[in-house]
């Protein structure tokens, strides 16, 4: 009797359930699901549609966020403030930093004017400064967003709150959300991609396009620029395509068997993974040969084929969403403008960035144009945070410099459904706190998925004992953004 238990309670286990079950049961339905093609071509995260659908008609189909990782300087850019100018050098009103913290200026700072000048461009009539001459000729073309504020003004928790709605590592990233929730267009490629500009990862370090609890199937891809474009991807000398695929059949039996016995879903990662870099071998030399571009287009982006840099990136890309990839993002360091020395000071520093990035982010706008990919691909540009009205002057330092400032900053955005030519939001006469139309990071995160099609609020995961969402219990659509 004893023995006729167990037996039962044997067959209600969770191990014993998917050992049965690995011919015809969930072992082999899951496992075949994995290996579909569909994992990278319209896969459905929780609660979306049950024919496989969106939520409703996107107006995007592919995101390229330019991350300007340490914070570019709004007032510099973007925000002009003749207050600033006219006050510049005098003590910041007590009314605007009582009871204030701030990651580094100490006492009563003094108000900074910019070094400079700012002009209208286009017909939208959008101020910008001297230092963004390329996308001045586009300014018609994008929506600045004037009024983005954030709960972090550190570094590294503000660049992983941006990139995944939550300040603390282990939540998974946007690009994560999206290939979850729809999936890419090309089985033969990852549905999120990143790309460095340099050898050094952003503050927030790799978390910053991880796919948190989600199956790591979801997390963001890096490709170089320089080199091979994955690591590893190549075969080792003498070893035939032949040879590697007899071992990828031999790994994938075994590791079938593995997930029939145990169910892990990371081992139906596992097989993907192999599967998918055997495909890559093919298509990615292909995709990673920028040289072979027209001349008109390297002239167009600065690039220079076989370097690593923030315009090859921009071009490679256009290659990806080209090519169906889902989620492009590209992280350009460097922006930590605080003053110290003239290496990171808003003078020098910071017109060295926009030479490095104005140019080729203004050409990713025009060649996705010209292509009429626009307006099927969402670009986005911005950093985690922005800059104080005031000089930092850290240590009595003379070089001109900005504190970080959670309160209120500026991105742009273009194509993918985003009205063209518009400025959202303002901040009041010194640029300190935000006077119309305030942006919260889950505000824009909400947007962003109702531009691809998604309702912010159903894409979840559950982990835990409850629903998981990129924009946690709050967010809004930004209804002046969309077209």
């Amino acid at each position: 009797m004893m023995r006729d238990e167990n037996h039962h309670l044997k067959n209600l286990t969770r191990r014993h359930f998917f050992q049965q079950s690995s011919l015809f049961g969930i072992g082999s339905v899951a496992l075949s699901a994995i290996l579909n093609e569909r994992l990278f071509a319209g896969t459905t995260g929780a609660n979306m549609r049950p024919d496989g659908g969106l939520h409703f008609a996107p107006k995007a189909k592919n995101v390229i966020f330019l991350f300007m990782a340490g914070a570019p300087s709004q007032l510099d850019l973007f925000d002009y403030k003749p207050a600033l100018q006219k006050f510049d050098g005098q003590p910041c009103p007590e009314e605007l930093i009582k009871g204030e913290r701030f990651a580094f200026i100490k006492g009563v700072p003094k108000l900074l004017g910019s070094p400079h000048s700012f002009k209208r461009y286009g017909e939208c009539g959008a101020e910008l400064s001297n230092l963004l001459p390329h996308l001045a000729k586009i300014v018609d073309d994008v929506a600045i967003v004037k009024s983005l504020h954030t709960t972090q003004f550190n570094h590294a928790p503000g660049q992983i709150f941006m990139n995944t709605g939550h300040q603390i590592p282990g939540r998974p990233s946007l690009g994560s959300w999206l290939t979850y929730g729809i999936g890419s267009e090309n089985k033969d490629l990852p549905g999120f991609v990143v790309l460095l500009s340099g050898k050094n990862q952003p503050d927030g370090g790799k978390s910053c396009w991880g796919s948190g609890f989600l199956p790591t199937v979801y997390q963001g891809v890096e490709f170089r620029s320089k080199g091979d474009p994955v690591l590893f991807l190549s075969n080792p000398p003498g070893v035939e395509m032949e040879t590697r695929r007899r071992s990828l059949d031999l790994l994938r039996d075994l590791n079938s068997d593995h997930l029939a016995d145990v169910g892990d879903p990371e081992i139906a990662t596992r097989i993907n993974s192999y599967e998918m870099a055997y495909r890559m071998q093919s298509s990615v030399p292909e995709l990673a040969e920028i040289s072979k571009e027209p001349q008109h287009i390297h002239e167009m982006y600065g690039t220079e084929p076989g370097n690593a840099s923030f315009a090859n990136n921009c071009l490679l890309a256009r290659r990806l969403v080209e090519r169906g990839v889902r989620f492009v993002q590209l992280y350009h360091r460097g922006w930590d403008t605080h003053g110290a020395s003239n290496n990171e000071d808003i003078v020098n520093k910071l017109a060295h960035l926009c030479r490095e990035t104005d140019r080729a982010a203004a050409a990713l706008v025009q060649d996705l144009k010209q292509r009429g990919l626009l307006d099927s691909t969402l670009v986005i540009w911005g950093g985690e945070f922005g800059r104080t009205p005031m000089n930092e002057a850290r240590s009595g330092s003379k070089f001109l410099g900005r504190d970080h400032h959670p309160r209120a900053f500026t991105m742009w955005m273009a194509g993918g459904g985003i009205k063209p030519g518009i400025t959202v939001g303002a901040t009041d006469d010194v640029g300190y706190n935000i006077a119309e139309d305030a942006i919260s990071v889950h505000d824009l995160h909400a947007t962003i998925l109702h531009l691809l099609g998604i309702e912010h609020t159903k894409l979840t995961y559950r982990f835990q004992g409850r629903e998981f969402r990129l924009t946690d219990v709050e967010g809004l659509v930004v209804k002046k953004l969309l077209a």
